[in-house]
């Protein structure tokens, strides 16, 4: 008889569940009460106010870039990129198939279409093999997305940006505090774009920005999200034909996310060292791995550690499914992430004459064959805690696989 929770065994943890050991989130930092107050006694509570323009230049230089431009969210961070750089209407967007709806449906926002393309099977991002496929005379940009805990392919995707003569968006919603070869996400392509929703690594319930090197490029993003206005040029009037919106973001938010920024390096560098005691207690683990990096030197952020399932080596009759609930029942907290390719979303409803979807195996594979953690759960500040996660994985992978 096997000894699983599931068949009625004890539990890795002993009849608790992680999630009592997990930080509440989003963490309550004690100092973000009297910011709020403090924004709510100014009456400034928007019109990019001081908090906002300080997170301009301390969110850019975290980054490792020059500029950085906020609004409502990171999906018109990433519509408000593409009309800075031009794009519209007969320009073909390339994107990587799995990522969340928005990514390709910015493409459409501004009349463009977006072309669903594979993703790397070792690190889960755009897949630089199928992009130059892609590629047609009507192709003027790229969207990498870093996803869950990977740093996309940045050297190779770059290369074929500029053999191509393309502009390159980096979706970088994951991928706060993230870098390869040293260098910030969101400053290596021409526009970075983050996400401040709320399962985000940094949250102010919503939010987005969009960075930058290129002050011209700043300018014009700034125009397309606050009604044709310029922070750099004020007093000039409006762009004739420059369609704009007004996706502003707030004090508020501003105030929240200035004092989550204090407390990046340390979250981060926690989420690393449990992330990596359980790539080493994985070694040994059979049927299972952990999302690969795209170079050895990739620092990153771990938004989602995500874990593969090698279909191959699973015990006849052992889905995803029953692995997922038998990981659940020791008490680690376990979750699907989304559940299919973008392009395969609920949520996806774009009609078929407005995208392109080139081959996508890998996504679909992948998609149905892995298991997530949440950033939260990789805060356990007992490194003992971290050790019965990876207990879980071995109790119930040493059944499920051959």
């Amino acid at each position: 008889m096997s000894n699983l929770a599931i068949d009625g065994g004890i539990p890795v943890f002993g009849g608790k569940k992680a999630s009592e050991f997990v930080p509440e989130w989003p963490i309550p930092f004690p100092e973000t009460e009297s910011k709020l107050i403090e924004v709510f006694r100014s009456r400034k509570w928007g019109g990019c106010g001081p908090y906002e323009q300080e997170l301009m230049t301390k969110f850019a230089a975290w980054q490792g870039s020059k500029y950085a431009a906020w609004m409502a969210n990171g999906t018109v961070t990433l519509e408000c990129a593409l009309l800075a750089l031009g794009v519209g209407p007969g320009d073909e967007v390339i994107v990587p198939g799995v990522s969340w709806i928005a990514t390709a449906e910015a493409v459409v926002y501004v009349r463009a279409k977006p072309v669903i393309v594979d993703i790397d099977p070792e690190t889960l991002c755009l897949d630089p093999a199928r992009i130059e496929e892609a590629i047609t005379p009507r192709t003027k940009a790229i969207i990498p997305v870093h996803l869950f805990s990977a740093v996309a392919d940045m050297d190779k995707i770059m290369a074929i940006a500029e053999k191509h003569h393309l502009f390159v968006v980096e979706d970088c919603a994951h991928a706060h505090g993230a870098k390869q070869h040293e260098r910030g996400v969101g400053a290596i392509g021409q526009i970075g774009s983050f996400s401040f929703q709320l399962s985000k690594l940094m949250t102010a319930g919503e939010g987005g920005c969009c960075t930058t090197n290129d002050p011209e490029l700043n300018d014009r993003i700034f125009r397309a999200s606050h009604i044709g206005n310029s922070k750099l040029h004020p007093k000039e009037p409006l762009e004739t034909g420059f369609i704009c919106h007004q996706y502003r973001f707030t004090e508020f938010q501003a105030a929240v996310i200035s004092v989550q920024l204090d407390h990046q390096e340390e979250l981060k560098q926690k989420r690393a060292a449990n992330a990596a005691l359980l790539r080493d207690a994985l070694k040994e683990i059979p049927g299972i791995r952990m999302q690969e990096s795209s170079y050895p030197d990739d620092e990153r952020a771990y938004y989602f550690l995500t874990f593969l399932l090698d279909s191959a080596r699973l015990k006849p009759g052992v889905t995803r499914a029953w692995i997922y609930k038998a990981l659940l029942a020791e008490g680690v907290l376990f979750h699907e992430g989304w559940g299919c390719p973008l392009y395969r979303s609920a949520a996806w409803n774009v009609p078929e004459n407005m995208f392109i979807k080139k081959d996508t195996p890998v996504c679909e594979d992948v998609m149905y064959n892995r298991v997530v953690i949440g950033s939260n759960t990789l805060l356990l500040s007992d490194a003992g805690f971290t050790k019965k996660v990876a207990e879980c994985f071995d109790k119930v992978m040493h059944v499920a696989a051959e």
